[in-house]
């Protein structure tokens, strides 16, 4: 039993090996900066068209209640179908937002229903109500 499972592992990382191409990919240019201040910029692309880069700062340095750190970047690359795929980002205390064409995009939200409507706009109009007494 046990030599099976050798064997079998042998022949999956053989074939792993053969879809992967044993060519390395070269790195055409990196560069990365780290600023006494924590800002940093870091970037890079390969001899197969993937490109990267990204800089982050601190915002609001010093204000404990406010401090956030917020990065920005892409990534570029062409897909399998030969796409090309563009990724810009941004991460901060609001989360991580990613835009970029061949995303897929939220449908409009339904109309509110005019009874559920006519309700909201009588609880706006009398917020005395809605206090518990």
């Amino acid at each position: 039993m046990k030599l099976i499972l050798i064997a079998l592992a042998v022949v999956a990382v053989s074939s792993a090996a053969q879809l992967s191409g044993n060519e390395p990919i070269p790195i055409v240019s990196q560069s990365a900066e780290v600023n006494f201040d924590g800002s940093y910029h870091s970037s890079y692309e390969t001899g197969n068209g993937i490109s990267y880069g990204e800089q982050g700062q601190l915002k609001n340095a010093g204000n404990k209640d406010a401090e956030a750190e917020e990065v920005q970047g892409f990534v570029r690359y062409t897909s399998p179908e030969g796409t090309p795929i563009e990724l810009q980002f941004v991460a901060n205390e609001n989360g991580f937002q990613a835009q970029g064409a061949h995303l897929p995009v939220a449908p409009s939200p339904p109309p509110i229903p005019p009874a559920i409507l006519r309700s909201l706009e009588y609880n706006a109009a009398h917020p005395e109500q809605d206090q518990l007494q």
